[in-house]
């Protein structure tokens, strides 16, 4: 059970969150200090560094609360499905479900509009690329636990972690410089690319 301390000091983090977030959708990343976040809170930057690395962590805070939840979903999803269809229905899933993330902190249109800065914005799309190395790693060895093989001895999981990663990175690239900027879009992008991806990898592969 969570203390009155515990408690005060999440409320923190997330109104300092919440406060980096607003400001980066409204005057950039790269306009917006850590004194005017702080500020907009009413703490020192001290207190802002107790939370945040700096303010490129604060940036990717929301997307890395969405990964980790994607990757506890794919640990989560039936054992009979085939690597590719657990992938495939944990981020769809997760596109539906996305409000009991981020809702807490900020309002999901907020969010997606953050995913904008981040592919806008050149330092904070490069760590979010090499976040998304570390992650890719997490989820070939959740798909190798999942099948029962060793992930450095069979190649499968890394391949299929890389094929739906590229795929994922297609859609995110289509979805936030297109005209439709929604929920429903990312959903249904994120589904016609995915069921286009053949058939060896979406295959179960016990059957081999």
């Amino acid at each position: 059970m969570e203390t009155l301390r515990e408690r005060k000091k999440q409320r923190t983090r997330d109104a300092l969150l919440r406060a980096a977030v607003e400001l980066f959708t409204s005057q950039g990343y790269e306009g917006t200090t850590v004194d005017e976040i702080a500020a907009a809170v009413d703490v020192s930057q001290r207190t802002f560094f107790r939370y945040f690395a700096g303010k490129d962590e604060a940036a990717l805070a929301l997307v890395e609360m969405t990964v980790e939840r994607f990757v506890e979903a794919v640990r989560a999803r039936p054992p009979h499905e085939p690597p590719l269809e657990a992938l495939r229905q944990a981020v769809l899933e997760g596109w539906y479900s996305i409000n009991e993330v981020v809702e807490s902190v900020v309002p999901v249109e907020l969010y997606l509009r953050m995913y904008r800065v981040i592919e806008s914005t050149p330092v904070l799309l490069a760590a979010h690329l090499r976040r998304s190395v570390e992650v890719e790693e997490d989820l070939a060895r959740v798909i190798a636990e999942r099948e029962g093989l060793d992930v450095d001895a069979d190649p499968r999981p890394r391949l299929a972690v890389a094929v739906f990663s590229g795929v994922m990175r297609m859609t995110e690239r289509q979805w936030s410089t297109g005209a439709d900027f929604s929920l429903d879009r990312i959903r249904a992008l994120t589904s016609l690319y995915l069921d286009g991806v053949g058939p060896a990898l979406l295959g179960d592969w016990r059957e081999a």
